[in-house]
């Protein structure tokens, strides 16, 4: 039984879907993976049901019917975590965006005393491939808006490879967070900082999907920017 739950949602990502597993297992470390599909009609979940068999046992996939929001998936998959006892719980895309070699370094900068690690873009040692300039500023950027609202002493506000303690997932009331697009990404950060929980920054190198559709947009950015001001009001206990 491995300690360690790598959740990835999934929407139409058939290009991806076999080779992230397999990469996944092919680590030197036992990983578990639970993939949270928002019923693709490009057949991803054949796909994992067809791996199953062959990773029985820590090859996991949950089903839901039409896209339900990244938020909501990740939350369905900490609650599939912690009912399971996982004690190290990751959140990972699956278009490659985010190596899987750098699940290693983050599991460990929580073994070695962190609560929450972050797979930070604009940490020292971070950085970024393959993106246009437009985009990388308005990431950037994004990421400075945060910090200079929230008061929140990580670099990389927006990232989604991460790695929390279950004790932090123990934590934080699901019912309460607000947001359910790349909002969430920031609001679960904020919170587990509000609360007391250490927060690490391992320095990753972010590669631009090379298979699929990107599923970001202007509208995502724009959730975020007004998301962050509600979050500055927010009541967290």
């Amino acid at each position: 039984m491995s300690d360690s739950l790598v959740i990835i949602p999934t929407y139409n990502e058939k290009e991806n879907v076999e080779r992230m597993i397999r990469k996944v297992f092919s680590l030197p470390f036992s990983f578990h993976v639970l993939i949270i599909d928002d019923g693709s009609p490009d057949g991803t979940a054949t796909i994992v049901q067809s791996l199953m068999q062959e990773f029985s046992g820590k090859l996991f996939l949950e089903e839901r019917k039409g896209k339900l929001g990244l938020g909501t998936a990740y939350i369905h998959g900490f609650k599939w975590a912690l009912s399971r006892n996982y004690e190290f719980i990751f959140e990972m895309d699956c278009d490659f965006s985010h190596n899987p070699d750098d699940l290693i370094r983050l599991r460990q900068a929580c073994v070695d005393g962190g609560d929450v690690a972050i797979g930070s873009r604009y940490t020292k040692g971070g950085k970024i491939e393959n993106w246009p300039m437009g985009r990388v500023l308005m990431s950037y950027c994004a990421s400075i808006y945060v910090r200079m609202i929230l008061w929140v002493p990580f670099k990389d506000t927006t990232a989604g490879f991460k790695c929390y303690r279950k004790k932090v997932l123990e934590r934080i009331n699901f019912d309460d967070i607000k947001f359910i697009g790349y909002a969430f990404q920031i609001e679960m950060k904020y919170i587990a900082y509000k609360l007391g929980f250490k927060v690490i920054e391992v320095p990753i190198t972010f590669t631009d999907r090379v298979e699929g559709a990107s599923k970001m947009s202007k509208g995502i950015f724009k959730e975020a920017i007004l998301g962050v001001l509600k979050m500055k009001f927010m009541k967290i206990s």
